[in-house]
């Protein structure tokens, strides 16, 4: 909770967002909050500019990952005599955090939830004629801006000596430890690098075969990791055939 509370401060700060939880608007799962994002015009008048469902906690049958998804992307053009309130969008967030009395986020999970934050700003602050155009309609490589920007804004000082508090006593982060989270940002950054470019060198190379016949993945992939030189000791972030990414669209692939 602490972390939603900072993310929608930081929110509110940049982009002068207020969130009204409404717990009477019934969801699709007791764990799900609802808000009414609204933001004061510049007449003064107080607008309603986007409908947000967080979805934080892990469940059966749910998907694995972090996502943005949109019940309505925004748009300013409706049917005639259609409701107004169908040009508002209904932006989602959707992670896997694991429920518990105290649920206690990593500084990664953390992370997560605000990268999510930035692209569910992507939808609640379009500013379309169409809803072809809105939010996420974007070229692949601007998709990801939002949500790396938004991501920035957790590791700030002045966002984590007011949010980042113990659980039990409300003690404030202490600036040494503040100092060993920037340190570490550093750490095994060598084996990170190689971790993420194996995978793209890889991908790169699956996509360029020609002809798929009699294809083995187990076997091109062994082959070419011999051919770059992997080094034993370290392995691919993500196996081809378990990277959602590259089998959710050809696009995004």
């Amino acid at each position: 909770e602490k972390v939603t509370e900072s993310a929608m401060a930081v929110s509110s700060s940049l982009y002068n967002l207020r969130y009204v939880k409404r717990p009477d608007i019934v969801s699709y799962h007791p764990d799900v909050d609802t808000y009414e994002v609204r933001q004061t015009q510049s007449d003064g008048t107080d607008e309603l500019v986007a409908i947000f469902i967080h979805d934080n906690y892990a469940r059966q049958y749910k998907s694995s990952g972090a996502w943005m998804s949109e019940y309505r992307s925004q748009r300013k053009i409706i049917s005639p005599n259609s409701d107004p309130v169908e040009r508002i969008p209904i932006v989602s967030n959707n992670n896997n955090f694991a429920k518990g009395k105290h649920t206690l986020l990593s500084f990664d999970d953390a992370r997560t939830l605000y990268h999510e934050f930035g692209h569910a700003h992507h939808g609640m602050l379009s500013n379309a004629t169409y809803a072809r155009l809105a939010s996420t309609n974007v070229l692949t490589d601007f998709v990801e801006l939002p949500s790396q920007l938004m991501e920035h804004w957790l590791k700030q000082p002045e966002v984590l000596k007011k949010y980042a508090r113990h659980y039990e006593t409300g003690d404030v982060v202490p600036d040494e430890l503040l100092q060993k989270l920037k340190t570490a940002e550093s750490f095994n950054q060598g084996f990170a690098t190689v971790e993420y470019t194996a995978c793209a060198l890889l991908d790169m190379a699956v996509h360029q075969i020609e002809d798929y016949s009699n294809f083995s993945l187990s076997k091109f992939e062994a082959e070419e990791l011999a051919r770059l030189g992997m080094p034993e000791g370290i392995v691919m972030r993500h196996r081809p055939a378990h990277f959602q990414h590259l089998f959710s669209t050809s696009h995004y692939a």
